[in-house]
């Protein structure tokens, strides 16, 4: 609860556990540049396997208390999209993430961000993916492709293209 004093009046406003998840806390090194995800995203992809059809849908980043794990929903407004969560840390010394959808698949993931662009990719045996995001300049927009492979990264095809705009 966040207290103000104003003449004659003492004005009280509680914070919620959202907003106070989406507060810029004190960031560990290892997660120099994360913040610029921390928001309210709305998103519209394309799939190969849906041609002609842009689906909309919302993310959203948030901290676990104590800013150590970066939490990431993801909701799609079609059945054949999954929606997802994905935790993002440093497990043993590296960054990696953690996904994680209503199907009950599990992937883990490398990732990375640097000034302009956000990847996390992994490569697993005859099913390798990787997703390259482009930031704005603002931070405003993403701008992102994800990638896979069949063949153990030899030949690589188009999978979920995704715009994130944020919304909050």
């Amino acid at each position: 609860m966040v207290s103000q004093r104003m003449p004659g009046l003492m004005v009280r406003r509680v914070i919620t556990k959202m907003e106070d998840a989406m507060q810029p806390q004190t960031q560990h090194s290892e997660f120099q540049g994360w913040q610029r995800l921390v928001g309210r995203w709305a998103t519209e992809a394309t799939h190969p396997a849906l041609p002609g059809t842009v689906v909309s849908g919302q993310a959203t980043f948030e901290w676990l208390e104590d800013q150590r794990f970066l939490i990431q929903r993801s909701h799609y407004d079609h059945p054949e999209i999954p929606d997802a969560i994905a935790v993002i840390g440093i497990i043993d010394g590296k960054p990696s993430m953690h996904y994680f959808d209503p199907r009950g698949v599990h992937r883990v993931f490398a990732v990375d961000i640097t000034a302009n662009t956000w990847r996390f990719w992994n490569d697993a045996p005859g099913f390798s993916q990787r997703f390259t995001g482009t930031l704005s300049d603002d931070d405003n927009t993403i701008n992102g492709q994800g990638e896979l492979s069949r063949d153990d990264g030899a030949t690589w095809e188009h999978d979920l293209a995704i715009t994130y705009r944020r919304i909050g």
